[in-house]
């Protein structure tokens, strides 16, 4: 296999937690008056990085409701809904496959760190991770940065990042590293297809996709890129 590191995005790709986030969004919604999202398709519409761009797009108005009291209350009711969230069907299955290859495996999320580590022990994923990189904040402002300091830090000979959302195809891009989205998380298909790189239906043809990551392989604005057909 090609690949000298993988790192995971967490939310979205390894947690299947996009219907209780629904759930914590539409509670602060209705506690304010405001109109509810519908389904997961108009979820995925609204969602984005920064995360405080996707409260704006769903209503919310930061003049009335400063965004770090939103996200405090956010983070609460998530949390209170986050043990009933399970693993993405295939997760232990591609995280095992990519152990029995010694390729080190990255957890790599915007998510707080803390909170990140106590997800990680509730789901029994404790080993599976060479390192766990997560950020000192509850407001999910993004993880370029703090990718960027890990490629300086490591100097990767060639790492795969798997995600779930725009953000992380533009995470790969900064950091010069190759990328995979999956779909059924937190975006749409159509979205994650915008950013260039390829997009799986779901994690059970990530084997596939990492046994063939050596054929079809393009450079496209300085990062190589695998197009899977």
């Amino acid at each position: 296999m090609k690949f000298s590191h993988i790192l995971w995005d967490f939310n979205g790709t390894i947690l299947d937690d996009v219907g209780i986030g629904i759930e914590a969004i539409n509670g602060l919604l209705r506690s304010r008056n405001l109109p509810p999202l519908e389904d997961r398709e108009e979820y995925r519409r609204h969602f984005r990085f920064p995360v405080e761009k996707y409260y704006r797009s769903v209503g919310f108005d930061f003049e009335k409701d400063p965004y770090d009291v939103l996200a405090r209350e956010w983070v609460d009711r998530y949390r209170a809904l986050e043990p009933t969230a399970c693993l993405r069907v295939g997760a232990k299955e591609a995280l095992a496959y990519i152990r029995k290859q010694n390729i080190p495996q990255i957890l790599f999320s915007a998510t707080q760190r803390r909170m990140l580590l106590q997800q990680v022990n509730r789901l029994g994923l404790d080993g599976c991770f060479d390192e766990i990189l997560g950020t000192d904040n509850i407001y999910a402002e993004g993880k370029i940065s703090l990718g960027q300091a890990w490629v300086d830090a490591v100097r990767p000979a060639c790492a795969l990042l798997i995600g779930d959302t725009e953000h992380d195809g533009v995470a790969a891009h900064r950091m010069g590293v190759e990328c995979v989205l999956i779909a059924g998380g937190h975006q749409s298909a159509k979205a994650l297809e915008s950013t260039g790189f390829p997009v799986l239906n779901d994690l059970l043809d990530l084997p596939w996709f990492l046994e063939n990551s050596e054929k079809n392989s393009v450079e496209k604005e300085g990062c190589s890129r695998e197009i899977i057909i």
